[in-house]
């Protein structure tokens, strides 16, 4: 049992970030999957359970896998792991000029004095 309260959680989790990582409203995607704002909520807050049909829309929108959306992808929900994974995904995602650009950024915040 508390396994799977677990997995609920770290799914309510990738639901979260993997929204805000897509830049939308949980309004928005309540449109998109024609619900109420409220059961997006749940779902987030792992209190409702998302059906497939849900899930593989959300993945769709979200530009993740329904596989890392649902944890059954052999990582374990870890958040800062999955924001590594988001970050990632969008990263890929650029120009060469606009990766480097992304890499010196990185660079310059290692290189700053920690308060």
């Amino acid at each position: 049992m508390e396994n799977e309260q677990k997995k609920k959680e770290a799914i309510a989790l990738r639901l979260s970030l993997a929204r805000k990582q897509a830049g939308l409203s949980q309004a928005q995607v309540a449109n998109i999957l024609n619900l109420h704002r409220p059961s997006v909520s749940e779902a987030e807050a792992g209190r409702r359970n998302v059906t497939a049909t849900e899930l593989s829309k959300l993945a769709e929108v979200y530009g993740v896998s329904v596989d890392w959306l649902s944890c059954t992808d052999s990582s374990d929900g870890d958040e800062f792991r999955d924001k590594l994974t988001l970050a990632a995904r969008e990263l890929a995602k650029l120009k060469n000029e606009d990766l480097e650009k992304v890499l010196g950024l990185l660079s310059a915040l290692k290189q700053t004095p920690k308060q």
